[in-house]
């Protein structure tokens, strides 16, 4: 395991480690002050399908279009219930066709983390140009390579609609090193390393990236998210707000986020977790994952 931050920091990091291990939790963490740079985590350069996660980058990109005038916010978007993708929010769960503007589609995408939301985002902006434009933007450490109903189709074709057998394949793979569900290979999957994704959440909160306008637009998205559960969960309070994006797929929990307190510090997290579990319910890694938040986040404020 290779861990960020020195002294007082790694400890922290180690500390965060061990309560993740005691929960049968393997993957990668990363936290880092936006003012003064400091930063703890550990294995944070470890490539991670990211699942849902991978909307933020994908918002952003709509968003630099936006800005720029190639795409038109109110422009509206017909998502056909009998072609749309799995999910259980938003559109997903419509059994009707409707027709949404793309500001909302980004809207349902970040905050109730809508499949069919982001995948017409991606009839729009498709993957291979919005991991184009990351790269450009010298984000090359995510990628983003397909929809998000591939995921769910790769699952399908080897566990038929059996995701109980498609988890335990998960679980199994993890252990033994395989990928017999494809969209959870690193090598084809869309991916991200904690690293990657706390500088892409430096530069989003820093007005350093993309278009101006677009940033300050993911900013106000992400911040109305309603799953906070994980790194959220233990830093609720009227002097705090976070602002953030989970991700979940079969064992995958993952959330990013920015916390900011009214003293002005500002700490980017990045939690990208696998469980060794047979259970599609686990509350207490999402309570695993908020206690790292909260640590890195009293850690690191100054």
């Amino acid at each position: 395991m290779r861990f960020a931050g020195t002294g007082f920091l790694r400890e922290v990091a180690e500390a965060i480690a061990a309560d993740w291990a005691e929960a049968g939790v393997r993957g990668s963490f990363l936290a880092g002050n936006l003012d003064t740079g400091e930063r703890l985590g550990f294995d944070a350069d470890e490539p991670v399908p990211l699942a849902s996660v991978v909307k933020v980058p994908l918002a952003l990109v709509v968003l630099d279009r936006v800005a720029a005038g190639e795409i038109d916010p109110a422009l509206p978007v017909r998502v056909d219930p009998a072609t749309g993708s799995v999910g259980t929010t938003g559109l997903s769960a419509f059994r009707h066709p409707a027709t949404v503007a793309v500001s909302d589609l980004l809207l349902m995408a970040l905050t109730v983390s809508d499949n069919a939301a982001a995948d017409a985002l991606f009839g729009l902006v498709p993957p291979d140009e919005v991991d184009a434009r990351l790269r450009a933007w010298g984000c090359g450490d995510i990628r983003v390579r397909h929809r998000v109903q591939r995921m769910y189709d790769c699952a399908a074709g080897v566990a038929g609609n059996d995701f109980t057998l498609a988890l335990e394949l998960a679980v199994n793979d993890e252990r033994t090193g395989r990928h017999t569900i494809e969209t959870l290979d690193p090598a084809h999957a869309n991916t991200g390393t904690a690293a990657a994704l706390v500088d892409l959440l430096e530069r989003v909160w820093q007005d350093t990236i993309a278009r101006p306008g677009a940033a300050a637009e993911l900013r106000r998205l992400m911040g109305l998210q309603l799953f906070t559960q994980r790194l959220g969960g233990d830093l609720r309070a009227d002097t705090l707000r976070f602002s953030g994006k989970t991700g979940t797929f079969l064992h995958l929990r993952h959330d990013i986020g920015v916390v900011e307190a009214e003293s002005g510090d500002r700490v980017a997290l990045a939690a990208l977790t696998r469980s060794d579990r047979r259970a599609r319910q686990a509350p207490d890694i999402d309570l695993a994952i908020a206690a790292a938040g909260r640590r890195a986040f009293e850690a690191l404020r100054g």
